[in-house]
């Protein structure tokens, strides 16, 4: 066999070995015919003409994404540094192929914007109290503008806010105010509840002066269950006229 059939043959075994592609389950094929859109194919074995034809593979599956930390001025004015991270994934690799150049750098620097935009429409304690509301809407912006390109957005979370030393002592001191001024409004309303209840006792005890005795003889009782060795209490004179009057019948009451 001459050379020039060994190099025919390299050739043809070359041209079949770049004509032959494997695709995997989870990867699809964007063929170019000429530079035209042709078709999606895939997964499995795919021909593709060297030279006429072009593959570009695009993955199906998830892509998490790490959103960078931004720098982002509050509603209120307080300087922070927020942090999230993106789940996303192609739903229509055409046009995740010719829609955009990049389809990760562009929703990379999407998302980036919107969470900039978005947190800066908000005052810190928002950003603080209400991730889950603010991932929601920052999300949902962004999977109305990759639609067009193709790529479903699936969930966004805010990972973290970095506040500065000044600002975290700020936040330290407010709390701390806040849990005072709950504790004198809960001690007030004990006091007001508690004046209530005496001033109902004493309207009570003044209407019905037998109730007024068992109250002063059950005083009597507490005192005595103390340890001190001499206890003088005084007694009221009603109490001591009926006692007179049962002792000594025949004497009338001075």
């Amino acid at each position: 066999m001459s050379i020039a059939m060994y190099i025919i043959l390299a050739v043809v075994l070359l041209f079949l070995f770049s004509a032959v592609n494997v695709l995997k389950e989870y990867e699809r094929g964007v063929i170019f015919t000429l530079g035209r859109f042709w078709k999606v194919k895939g997964p499995g074995l795919i021909l593709v003409v060297p030279m006429i034809q072009q593959l570009v593979r695009v993955s199906l599956r998830t892509v998490v994404m790490s959103i960078p930390p931004q720098d982002v001025i509050s509603r209120d004015n307080v300087s922070v540094k927020v942090s999230a991270v993106m789940y996303f994934r192609v739903i229509d690799p055409e046009r995740c192929i010719i829609q955009v150049e990049n389809y990760f750098e562009a929703t990379s620097q999407l998302a980036q914007t919107t969470l900039r935009a978005v947190l800066g429409q908000h005052e810190l304690d928002e950003m603080l109290a209400a991730r889950d509301k603010l991932s929601a809407a920052i999300q949902k912006i962004i999977d109305e503008q990759t639609d067009t390109w193709g790529i479903k957005v699936n969930n966004v979370e805010i990972k973290d806010v970095d506040l500065n030393e000044n600002m975290v002592r700020a936040i330290a001191k407010q709390a701390e105010a806040e849990r005072l001024r709950r504790a004198k409004i809960i001690n007030a309303d004990g006091e007001f509840q508690a004046s209530k209840a005496l001033f109902q006792a004493a309207q009570v005890l003044a209407g019905q002066p037998q109730a007024m005795q068992l109250r002063y003889l059950q005083t009597l009782i507490d005192i005595a269950g103390d340890k001190t060795s001499t206890i003088i209490f005084p007694l009221p004179m009603d109490l001591i006229s009926a006692l007179q009057a049962k002792l000594n019948p025949e004497k009338p009451n001075v």
